[in-house]
């Protein structure tokens, strides 16, 4: 099994283009089922019964419906993985029903929390003209902070105003941006060129670099938007996710067509874009309650 989920992995990451993130939880998944089913047994050998054991087992320790369809997933494309290398001649999971999936809506800024969040005063220096480009680009272009991260700066065009960007499964894709984002970058770069003929690095291609000049990861980004929460005074968590939820949201509000808003984001599928018209309807319905004369009770 070790061997066998190490190849899926591999195959994930080169053959697929999964990003790090992807393959972690793939990993993830397939090293809870061989804990409780014993590394030393065979692929072929694992029963519909047995997955359907671990799975029960997840939910006993406290996992969400969530987390267990997203384990059966990744069950699925493992033996699917096994069925197209001839190692097995059918899949243990097929006919295997997932738990339905609970419908969260996400955590959304206001336009005012969203200004507020941005509006960070007379900047100078290399960090606080980056990180104000940073945010400005997380709610220009609801791209993910993986997509930012990974941006290098030949991808980012400002006449006119697009950058490239390179999504899930290695799907590229051109997102606009405004103005703001516009202004803050073209502030940013001269010093972001100047910092790197500092230190000899005029090679480095990524748009977004640290003090080291070197590619700041999703994690630093994260702390970025942290540190910005608690100076604004929000006691809502905040993450660069909730930048993508509320641009998209924004967008949906102002009237905003739902299958452009899916090529922004660069949603797969129109089911997942959809997600918005919920979050906005549920807007709506509260706007509705506390304004209508006859929605009293």
């Amino acid at each position: 099994m070790v061997k066998a989920v190490q190849a899926f992995i591999e195959f994930l990451r080169i053959e697929r283009g999964g990003s790090p993130n992807t393959c972690k939880a793939y990993r993830r998944d397939l090293e809870g089922l061989i804990r409780f089913i014993g590394p030393e047994r065979d692929p072929t050998s694992i029963t519909a019964r047995e997955i359907r054991a671990w799975l029960s087992s997840m939910q006993r320790q406290g996992a969400n419906r969530n987390t267990v369809a997203r384990g059966l997933a990744s069950i699925r494309s493992f033996f699917r993985f096994l069925l197209r290398q001839g190692i097995i001649k059918k899949s243990p999971a097929d006919g295997i029903r997932a738990p339905q999936k609970e419908k969260a809506l996400p955590l959304c800024l206001s336009v005012d929390e969203a200004f507020s969040m941005l509006e960070t005063g007379e900047c100078r220096g290399f960090q606080q003209l980056r990180d104000r480009a940073i945010l400005e680009m997380l709610y220009s272009t609801g791209i993910r902070v993986s997509e930012l991260s990974g941006l290098d700066i030949s991808s980012i065009s400002l006449s006119p105003e697009m950058v490239q960007v390179k999504g899930k499964g290695n799907k590229e894709r051109i997102v606009p941006f405004g103005m703001k984002a516009a202004e803050a970058l073209k502030a940013y770069m001269p010093f972001r060129d100047a910092l790197l003929e500092r230190l000899h690095r005029r090679e480095e291609k990524a748009a977004f670099i640290n003090r080291m000049g070197t590619r700041l990861t999703p994690r630093s980004i994260e702390r970025l938007v942290t540190k910005r929460r608690i100076e604004t005074g929000m006691n809502s968590p905040v993450t660069p996710h909730t930048f993508r939820h509320s641009m998209a949201t924004h967008l949906l509000e102002s009237g905003a067509d739902l299958r452009a808003i899916q090529e922004i984001l660069g949603h797969a599928s129109l089911a997942t874009t959809q997600l918005y018209t919920h979050l906005d309807f549920d807007r709506l319905s509260k706007v509705y309650d506390t304004s209508h004369p006859r929605a009293h009770r």
